[in-house]
């Protein structure tokens, strides 16, 4: 795997995830993005020993799209610091079935993970262990019974697009895990993370990085 390199400098290393890649490794044994990214960075820069790369934030496996990597530790704390104070903004792309009532709207749950069983569940508020989740979204386009949806992040839990906008009647197309019902075996999840902002960790410069969604379908319909 050849990672495609959207920027890069010496604190950082913005790249498009291909779809179905690991983030980082895991049990399967597949080759991980972070594992191709510390190659890449050892071989271009003739780096000596163990490279160093901060991985400060993640996509779902069968997600794609956009992500940040950092170079050095004290980019990796600043930009951690960032995702935690919710400056380092993520905007997704997402097809999901049917057409959501309101154009615009903020969804607003509680979320827990079953770890054993990796899914991710909407609770009451109170429940012991959950934890807030909100996101705005905004219909784009609606064709063929199928609607494009930006989607802006405000936290970031696990499963966080997925769980809120099926539980809100959405299912993403695509989606195995929270949409078995309606998918079908073999379809490719439609969610993309689409965009970045953030301020660079030295520079204090505003940064903001975009990559398009697949050639694939359902993204084609909206076109």
């Amino acid at each position: 795997m050849r990672p495609s390199i959207i920027y890069e400098d010496n604190h950082l290393l913005v790249v498009e995830k291909p779809v179905n890649i690991p983030v980082q490794a895991d049990n399967t044994g597949d080759l991980d993005l972070l594992t191709a990214l510390k190659q890449y960075v050892k071989e271009t820069y003739n780096k000596p020993g163990e490279v160093y790369l901060g991985l400060v934030h993640r996509l779902d496996r069968p997600v794609g799209g956009i992500m940040v990597f950092a170079r050095t530790s004290k980019a990796a704390a600043r930009l951690s610091d960032q995702i935690r104070t919710r400056t380092f903004k993520k905007t997704y792309l997402a097809v999901v079935r049917g057409t959501p009532e309101k154009t615009e709207d903020t969804l607003k749950d509680f979320l827990i993970k079953n770890e054993a069983a990796n899914m991710v569940s909407v609770v009451k508020e109170g429940t012991s262990g959950a934890k807030e989740a909100v996101l705005d979204y905004e219909v784009l386009k609606s064709a063929g019974g199928l609607s494009l949806l930006r989607i802006k992040l405000h936290t970031g839990r696990p499963h966080q697009i997925r769980v809120q906008l099926s539980h809100a009647g959405y299912v993403l197309y695509g989606d195995q895990r929270y949409g078995s019902r309606v998918n079908k075996p073999g379809q490719q999840i439609a969610l993309w993370a689409h965009q970045v902002n953030f301020e660079h960790p030295t520079k204090k410069e505003m940064l903001s990085f975009s990559c398009d969604t697949p050639k694939t379908e359902p993204w084609l319909i909206f076109e």
